[in-house]
């Protein structure tokens, strides 16, 4: 066990602490570091990697504040949880600072200069799935690095220095695989097997990991500490971005320096809505999941969800029925608005969700095919997400994403970090849907310079002027609908957060027209009566939605929760 593997931050030179060590050995014993609730008084991270928790939770020991440690948490995620955290990726930050004001930076991922409408077609004319998934035309413009270090620039306190140190040193001294890692590493052993630099840094020079295992990732730690050095011109400038060129020219690629070294983070007006009292705080477009979620509660709120209780036949009918609409208007109206004109002040109006309930039957069901974006004028399962809280009032909710896990599956070489797959986010083909199944149109077609559309919904709920609930998840089409599940179970059932976050979901997405259900979220007795009404196309998912790194804050204490359906970690100060 290295004295690097966690840090303090007295200084910029690595110290040795036992909290470390204790992890460490709980994670080589028993093989996981287990989903977790915790309580503080000063601070609270809960993330999908229990180390990468621990530091955030250090930096605020060491006196930094939410948004250093979730800048900090961001950084070790790209070390210990690579399959979704990142440097090659991008995503999106919500933010409640001491003084009440609520920011959101867009930090997603551009689209080439070179890349052009039609790219993923083939000579028929159909969607190309291998390149839109798999080759390095599926990598948009990395804006991961950028809005880190933007956030820490203007609302942190603590050096790059400082917040990088835990994660270089985790790279460059590697930490123990547990058999969640090693297993999904070898799951993926087929695609890495396409690529010489991926096989070198998740195999043993062609060997499997195992449990147990170091894991050591020498040219990442020297990547990071560029970033380190250097700031922004790090990565998007110098050795790195050579390196990223470079493999992009080989292998046709689109990535050019003019794309690294223009990419600009964007601070957009964050969607603000109100839902039985409290305020929902969530991500702008190119995120469809702020306005996509509020239009969710808008719908629902004239229903004493309360009263009708959680799994009720009726909630589960009027939550379907509130989602098939709003997906609806997502695949319509939705894209980039540098780009597009998207209607958002229309779509979260309350009216308009009282217009666009209308022809919904409290008894029976309606028909997706007969659904339609509203008639007027006007990310993956294997993204990540974690929570952040402060002791002085700050709250972060930060989403990021390489896309599909480990996006495309290919290591730059020489840099050590997987790059993203986002270009499928985009409509290839109107009418088409991506990966996760989710149509799009105009307002989401490829254009050079463009942000694809994502589902993440890094969301921050207020009430009388306090924070009460940080949160968010990975899931591709289902992350909108597992936030939603969240936000409900908290004001709507009065659950903890542990509950709020365990208690199983279900699912539904306008097309195709089926509910997807986790096993006890829909009794035999819900099911039958909801068969009746009309619904059809029951499927229990052969995987868990969602990965909810939750807090709640109740009373003055933080209650921080790593959702069960994962392994992750919650620490707390």
């Amino acid at each position: 066990m290295s004295s690097h593997s966690l840090l303090t931050l007295r200084g910029r030179r690595p110290v040795f602490r036992l909290l470390a060590a204790l992890l460490l050995v709980v994670q080589c014993v028993t093989g996981s570091a287990l989903a977790n609730t915790v309580t503080g008084a000063n601070g609270a991270v809960s993330s999908r990697s229990a180390l990468a928790s621990e530091v955030g939770v250090e930096i605020l020991r060491q006196g930094g504040n939410a948004i250093d440690a979730a800048v900090a948490v961001g950084f070790a995620l790209a070390v210990t949880y690579p399959s979704a955290g990142n440097i090659g990726g991008g995503g999106f930050i919500v933010m409640r600072l001491a003084n009440g004001d609520v920011l959101t930076q867009d930090h997603r991922e551009k689209a080439p200069l070179a890349a052009s409408t039609d790219m993923f077609l083939d000579a028929n004319g159909d969607v190309d799935r291998e390149m839109s998934l798999f080759s390095l035309q599926a990598s948009g413009v990395p804006g991961s690095v950028a809005g880190m270090l933007d956030a820490l620039e203007k609302h942190g306190t603590m050096t790059r220095e400082q917040v990088l140190a835990p994660a270089i040193a985790l790279a460059e001294e590697g930490f123990i695989l547990n058999e969640d890692l090693a297993g999904d590493f070898n799951d993926t052993m087929p695609y890495f097997e396409r690529h010489v630099a991926s096989l070198a840094v998740f195999t043993r020079d062609g060997t499997p990991y195992r449990a147990g295992d170091r894991f050591v990732q020498r040219d990442l730690a020297e990547a990071l500490k560029r970033i380190s050095a250097q700031g922004r011109d790090g990565f998007y400038k110098g050795p790195t971005a050579d390196m990223i060129v470079a493999e992009m020219q080989r292998n046709g690629g689109l990535i050019s320096h003019e794309d690294l070294q223009t990419y600009d983070v964007v601070w957009r007006e964050p969607i603000r809505g109100d839902y039985r009292g409290y305020e929902i705080w969530s991500m702008p477009p190119p995120s469809s999941g702020g306005v996509v979620l509020m239009q969710i509660l808008n719908m629902l709120e004239p229903y004493d969800i309360g009263t009708l209780g959680w799994g009720s036949s009726q909630t589960v009918h009027l939550m379907v029925e509130a989602l098939r609409r709003a997906y609806a208007d997502r695949a319509e109206h939705l894209g980039d608005p540098d780009f597009y004109p998207v209607p958002i002040d229309k779509l979260i109006n309350k009216d308009y969700a009282v217009e666009r309930f209308a022809d919904m039957n409290p008894a029976a069901a309606s028909d997706s095919e007969s659904i339609f974006a509203g008639n007027w004028v006007g990310e993956s399962q294997d993204t990540t997400h974690y929570s952040v809280v402060d002791s002085q009032g700050n709250a972060v909710a930060v989403t990021t994403t390489l896309n599909g896990s480990y996006g495309n599956r290919i290591v730059v070489p020489g840099a050590g970090f997987l790059l993203n797959n986002e270009m499928d986010d985009f409509s290839a083909k109107p009418g088409s849907p991506n990966m996760y199944g989710l149509l799009g149109g105009e307002a989401n077609k490829i254009e050079p310079g463009k942000r694809m559309l994502s589902s993440m919904t890094p969301t921050i709920v207020v009430k009388d002027g306090a924070t009460v609930l940080v949160t968010g998840s990975p899931g591709g089409s289902t992350i909108i609908n597992t936030v939603l599940h969240i936000v409900m179970n908290v004001i709507d059932h009065g659950m903890g957060v542990e509950e709020a976050v365990a208690s199983p979901r279900f699912y539904h997405q306008w097309k195709p027209d089926q509910i997807r259900f986790e096993r006890d979220s829909i009794s035999a007795e819900t099911r039958a009566t909801l068969e009746a009404m009309g619904h059809r196309g029951f499927q229990e998912a052969g995987f868990a939605f969602g990965d909810a790194n939750s807090i709640v804050i109740r009373e003055g204490v933080i209650e921080a929760t790593s959702d069960p359906r994962s392994v992750g970690g919650a620490a707390a100060w």
